[in-house]
């Protein structure tokens, strides 16, 4: 017999808990670790790491956008572009521009949700209330000032003309003539008048026979006194000018008129702009709403405004614009950017109610959304959307795939193979082909709003997706 050795009294400790999980995965550590040292037999086996799910790349985005519409002669057009600030519609096949300039415009604008596979991205997006030009405080310090210094200049020269005069009138070496000195002043009074006859301003009449000597003798004496009074009236005037339009260039120096503004009347807006794809006719429509000091509660007034960029690329273009026509001291409410490339939304970083998608995810929005619009409705299958192989254009150029042909689409919207007959009855074998029509997703055919398996005929020149 083996002797026990001698139990110690047990001292009790207060125990550590773990949650039952982890303490049974720590028991079973143990328990293998003890196995394997002590049996050398026991063959340790390799980790087997479990598979890891890599999640699908969001490829497409859901937003709330806005379809623009001008309503002319009771009719809507929607927009198709931006012009500087004008917009764009489509009148019977030309393009119209249609500025708000020249009367007020009729905007329809329907919120609606909208999915786009291209998503621009928007950095550095700030807006904040900002003075209109003309209500600028720098705009009308300079105004101003410009006034000011035209005057003060004015005034000077003025002054120097009229100087100009006073020291003419008082040259002796000039003798009589000195009383014209202001004749021909175009800046200063009227040009000098002397009337010879009497003292009244009665017109001199040539008398019958001719002057005598007397007569020349009282003409010369008339003359005299006229030309003193009037070189006296020409010197007291140019030097009171003089002294009148130099006391006036203090003033001159400081801008007249209040520069103090009533407040802020617009909103600046800047941010840098970048897209995956080109966008080569961007613009962006900015739809605002504000309440006005002083109006009633719950008033609220909307303000649209459109601006056209410059093409947008996958580097980052800076666009900076000011939005006017806003009351003095405006609240703003609401404030909305929407990015649009020939009349079609582009979704941004900023758009309002924005979703990420995957390709899969949106395809079952697109066919969710089809048919819940077409209820009761009978329609054959059509292409939807698809990553077309990038040297379709090279072989389109070429003159292939210039025919149509068929394809059978699921009731899920799927298809897998090209058919040269109506009936899918002839497969094409031909392997692009066959990969151009798995990548594509259709809208399914339905019979009454409900979706069934159908036949959709595709010619890929004139395929829209």
């Amino acid at each position: 017999m083996i002797p026990h050795p001698p139990t110690r009294p047990v001292r009790r400790t207060a125990s550590r808990r773990f949650p039952l999980p982890i303490l049974v995965l720590l028991v079973l550590a143990l328990r293998a670790q003890a196995e394997t040292s002590d049996n050398p037999r026991v063959i340790m086996k390799p980790v087997v790491m479990e598979p890891v799910v890599v999640g699908e790349a969001k490829t497409h985005t859901l937003f709330m956008g806005a379809d623009i519409s001008v309503n002319l002669d009771k009719s809507l057009y929607p927009v198709r572009n931006v012009i500087g600030s004008s917009w764009v519609i489509v009148i019977n096949g030309k393009d119209e521009v249609v500025s708000a300039k020249r009367a007020p415009l009729n905007l329809k604008i329907t919120p609606s949700l909208k999915l786009t596979e291209v998503a621009a991205t928007l950095e550095g997006f700030r807006r904040v209330p900002a003075y209109s030009y003309a209500n600028d405080p720098s705009v009308l310090l300079t105004r101003g000032l410009s006034q000011a210094a035209s005057t003060n200049a004015d005034l000077l020269a003025v002054s120097a003309n009229a100087q100009h005069v006073a020291d003419t009138a008082t040259n002796k070496a000039l003798g009589p003539m000195a009383g014209f000195a202001a004749s021909d002043n175009q800046f200063g009074d009227a040009a000098l008048r002397i009337q010879a006859g009497s003292s009244k301003g009665a017109p001199y009449v040539v008398p019958k026979g001719g002057y005598t000597g007397a007569d020349v003798g009282a003409f010369i004496a008339q003359y005299t006194a006229a030309a003193a009074i009037s070189q006296a009236r020409v010197i007291a005037v140019a030097q009171q000018g003089a002294a009148s339009a130099a006391s006036q260039t203090a003033n001159g120096d400081e801008p007249a008129g209040r520069l103090v503004t009533e407040g802020m009347d617009a909103m600046d807006i800047e941010f840098d702009v970048a897209s995956p794809r080109t966008l080569n006719t961007p613009y962006v429509v900015t739809m605002t709403r504000f309440r006005t000091p002083g109006s009633k509660p719950g008033v609220v007034q909307n303000l649209v405004y459109a601006q056209a960029l410059d093409p947008i690329y996958s580097h980052p273009t800076h666009v900076h614009f000011t939005e006017e026509g806003f009351p003095f001291n405006y609240e703003l409410v609401d404030f909305q950017l929407h990015l649009y490339d020939r009349g079609q939304e582009i979704a941004t970083n900023i758009s309002s109610r924005r979703v990420e998608l995957t390709r899969d995810e949106a395809f079952e929005y697109v066919k969710m959304e089809y048919i819940s619009s077409h209820a009761n409705e009978t329609l054959p299958a059509v292409a939807a959307m698809g990553r077309l192989p990038a040297e379709l254009p090279t072989r389109l150029a070429a003159g292939k795939y210039a025919d149509t042909f068929f394809a059978r689409v699921s009731k899920d919207g799927l298809a897998d193979e090209p058919y040269a007959d109506a009936q899918c009855s002839r497969a094409i074998e031909d392997p692009f082909l066959r990969s151009v029509v798995k990548s594509l997703r259709f809208k399914p055919a339905l019979a009454r709003g409900k979706p069934v398996e159908g036949i959709a005929s595709l010619n890929l020149g004139k395929l829209q997706i």
